[in-house]
């Protein structure tokens, strides 16, 4: 498994079938804790911004190419050995491809109640996947004590995976601080995919995100909480990229052996 540098920040090459087999070949040989991020425009450039979040996204497993821009020029090096793997297509789809493994799901994030009705409707999809269990934390930052009973309460419930949905930054940084204080195989921060599960948020069109016009979708549905961030966010990935490609600095590629190691 090779990466490429988008903004000095790797990227997997893979699809979306690689992706499902690499989690699951993980779940499978045990070992250390592997944590996956699913990657868009807007990551990269808070990464840029802050460089604190861009050397946590430098210590995960995988990053998968989840905003269109990024697999499109994936493409352009690599041809048909990437594609987009987007957080709320691969939760389900992962979900359905080990439902009857024995693995054990845990749900961490999202608004009240949205955990719970994702896990529900994950059962009503796929009646052989077992839940261990879900939770909405506040708000506000946890104590160090609350954490702990969490992290308790998580590792208590035998839980192999666990999914992580508090929005970028916060859930990177969360699965790796927590990388050494839960039991599980694979944590995987998959953003907005619990609300769309959930049925609380709708995912855009497929042809719209075919076109890489989901943030758009986004932005109107939401936006006064959104425009500035896709003003900013977008102009700023154009221009980097632009003159990263000037420079040379796109499509290096490097082993996620050597990476993590």
């Amino acid at each position: 498994m090779q990466t490429f540098r988008i903004l000095d920040m790797p990227i997997s090459v893979l699809t979306m079938p690689e992706a499902i087999r690499i989690v699951t070949q993980w779940l499978k040989d045990g070992g250390r804790c592997r944590l996956v991020t699913f990657a868009n425009v807007h990551m990269l450039v808070e990464a840029r911004l802050k460089p604190d979040f861009g050397d946590i996204l430098r210590q995960t497993d995988l990053n998968c190419p989840d905003g269109n821009p990024l697999s499109w020029i994936g493409k352009a090096v690599y041809g048909h050995k990437i594609s987009q793997v987007a957080g709320p297509d691969f939760m389900p789809l992962f979900c359905e491809h080990t439902a009857g493994q024995g693995y054990r799901h845990f749900l961490y994030g999202g608004g009240e109640g949205i955990a719970e009705k994702a896990a529900q409707q994950l059962m009503f999809r796929y009646p052989s996947i077992q839940i261990a269990g879900q939770y909405t934390p506040p708000f506000m930052q946890l104590s160090q004590w609350e954490d702990e009973k969490v992290c308790a309460q998580i590792n208590a419930s035998g839980a192999d995976v666990v999914w992580v949905c508090l929005g970028c930054p916060k859930q990177e940084k969360w699965i790796l601080e927590h990388r050494d204080r839960l039991n599980a195989k694979v944590i995987l921060a998959v953003g907005q995919a619990f609300d769309i599960l959930a049925g609380s948020r709708e995912r855009a069109p497929k042809l719209i995100r075919r076109f890489g016009l989901e943030w758009a979708y986004r932005l109107v549905q939401e936006p006064g909480r959104l425009w500035k961030r896709y003003l900013i966010t977008n102009v700023l990935f154009i221009a980097w990229v632009v003159f990263s490609f000037l420079r040379g600095e796109i499509g290096t590629s490097h082993s996620i052996e050597e990476r993590t190691s």
